[in-house]
């Protein structure tokens, strides 16, 4: 990889000569590939240790594997049985472990959330595994076609009380002192996805790690509002640099007198993951607010759960698919399998895939058009097997 020289030399002004030279090999190596099971899916299922490699130290349910697998051709993947995500993002839920309990006057208190950021949706997931039982998490993403990816992934994941908008974040800054925590992924120059993505190398420069750093300070500002005193703020970035990094926070601290409990750098070279910096804070002196609901209704232009909707039917009967008769599901392809009238759920290996209709003799194939897989390609390597057979 033919790293930018302005960015070889700001490396080595911020993290000293051995620690940027640990940093280039780091990227000059393949990126790591790490799953997060959903517990919301997989209780009645036994994971298959030997697919799987070293536990992720600061994550439950989430494991590194020995190689990059076919996720595409795994019904289990797209029945949002696990995620793919980095490891370093994960230490959101060692962050949540540490640092949100206080919010509450119990653990398992409610809670109002919103992750502002939120596209694709591998940390929406994960705090909505993290956050207590009853809690509200919003999923924000300005951009209508990557907040419909992320509308996908998390109907996918299935977890209660998770709301998708399609909003920026000037549109929150009406709901004051809202939510008991916030997550500000923010956009960024990118430079931890230099070994995944070539773009994001031939688009790095200086000028644009300024107008990043300049626009993450806009949705601070603009977000900070919301944050309930004594709520907690996540921020965090791909991305190495101090700019957008340590000196965001500390204009945190000073400008707006928030507390800084914790941060950290994940560095490829030194980290088993990619690139990544996440900071938590805390906003002095605890209130109390009007009531979310209403709070949503008078201020977001557009609040909603994104199209298309993947609606099951608890009380449906439930039929089990083989392999071959899932992917033809996710394929959105016609299925002659036996089933009673009406609508149906299938399923495979005991997860929920979408609905369907029998009527009689063939089932109509009703998983979204916009989700199905668009590949006619069959894998001859297996597709991961993450789970045991059923005893």
């Amino acid at each position: 990889m033919s790293l930018p020289e302005d960015f070889i030399a700001l490396m080595r002004a911020h993290l000293g000569d051995a620690q940027a030279e640990a940093l280039f090999e780091g990227l000059s190596q393949p990126p790591t590939v790490s799953v997060r099971f959903n517990p919301f899916k997989t209780a009645h299922l036994t994971l298959n240790r030997e697919a799987l490699g070293d536990t992720v130290p600061w994550c439950p349910d989430a494991y590194y594997l020995p190689e990059h697998l076919a996720f595409t051709f795994d019904p289990l993947f797209h029945a949002g049985a696990y995620y793919v995500q980095d490891a370093s993002s994960m230490y959101l839920a060692e962050i949540l472990r540490k640092h949100l309990s206080p919010l509450a006057s119990h653990p398992s208190f409610p809670l109002t959330a919103l992750d502002l950021c939120a596209a694709p949706g591998g940390k929406s997931t994960l705090l909505a595994a993290c956050l207590p039982e009853g809690s509200c998490l919003i999923s924000n993403e300005p951009i209508r076609k990557r907040a419909q990816v992320l509308a996908e992934n998390v109907q996918k994941w299935g977890a209660p009380n998770h709301i998708v908008t399609q909003n920026y974040p000037e549109d929150f800054s009406y709901l004051r002192q809202t939510f008991d925590f916030v997550l500000t992924d923010v956009p960024c120059s990118g430079e931890g996805m230099f070994r995944k993505d070539e773009t994001a190398v031939r688009e790095w420069s200086l000028d644009n790690v300024r107008q990043c750093a300049a626009r993450q300070r806009d949705i601070l500002r603009s977000i900070l509002p919301t944050l309930k005193e004594g709520g907690l703020l996540v921020y965090s970035t791909c991305t190495f640099n101090r700019f957008e990094d340590e000196e965001q926070v500390e204009w945190l601290v000073s400008a707006y007198g928030l507390q800084l409990l914790e941060q950290r750098h994940f560095f490829p070279g030194r980290d088993r993951g990619e690139g990544l910096y996440i900071a938590a804070l805390r906003k002095p002196l605890p209130d109390a607010v009007e009531p979310l609901a209403s709070r949503l209704q008078k201020s977001l232009k557009s609040l909603r759960t994104m199209e298309p909707q993947l609606i099951i039917d608890p009380e449906a009967p439930i039929v089990e698919l083989t392999y071959a008769q899932a992917i033809a599901y996710l394929r959105r392809e016609a299925l002659h399998v036996e089933a009673p009238r009406g609508m149906v759920t299938v399923a495979y290996r005991g997860v929920p895939l979408g609905p369907v209709k029998s009527v009689g003799n063939r089932l109509n194939n009703l998983y979204p058009q916009e989700w199905r897989i668009r590949t006619t390609y069959n894998p001859t390597e297996p597709v991961p097997d993450f789970f045991l057979p059923a005893s």
